[in-house]
């Protein structure tokens, strides 16, 4: 029996702790998502909780079949859809204030999310999916519905896309071609 088996056993008992203990197994995972699907830390952090209070509320319907996180992800990208939808939000500003901690992480990650968007919505999700959740093409073809070959298949077309990108942007010393 997996740890996740143990928590919704205590779930189905009505054990309050079986819900703490979700939010804690899958928190960062599912705030790391939001955060490349958000604006800003705020927004991302609302769609957390928006997430496990969607999972909570309909907890009676979900049968637990070993799918948990991938059914997770997926209330996570509705949550985030929706949220776009009823917002309209600025561009992500060029210069990012400066930060003592971590500030090269920080960076990386505004490059990453800013050639992310410049990728069609099919390949976005899968790319995001792949190298910012880390998660294996099986979990993204469970996640998105879509067959594990045909995420393969996208995802190479992302990366295909995403270089030819980075070679027109550069010529290796910052400077456009």
């Amino acid at each position: 029996m997996t740890r996740e088996d143990e928590i919704f056993e205590k779930l189905k008992k009505g054990d309050p702790d079986g819900a703490e203990e979700l939010v804690r197994l899958y928190y960062a995972e599912i705030l790391r998502y939001c955060l490349f699907h958000l604006p800003d830390r705020s927004m991302s952090e609302d769609a957390v909780q928006e997430t496990f209070l969607k999972v909570f509320r309909h907890f009676d319907d979900y049968r637990h079949r070993g799918h948990f996180r991938a059914f997770l992800y997926k209330v996570a990208a509705n949550v985030c859809r929706d949220l776009w939808r009823k917002r309209r939000w600025e561009p992500v500003p060029e210069q990012i204030p400066v930060e003592e901690k971590g500030i090269r992480e920080r960076e990386d990650q505004e490059d990453f999310k800013r050639l992310v968007a410049l990728l069609p919505e099919e390949l976005r999700e899968i790319v995001v999916l792949r190298f910012s959740q880390e998660l294996k093409l099986k979990e993204i073809a469970g996640i998105t519905g879509l067959p594990a070959r045909t995420v393969q298949s996208r995802l190479r077309r992302a990366l295909k896309l995403l270089k030819q990108e980075l070679e027109g942007r550069s010529d290796g010393y910052g400077q456009r071609k």
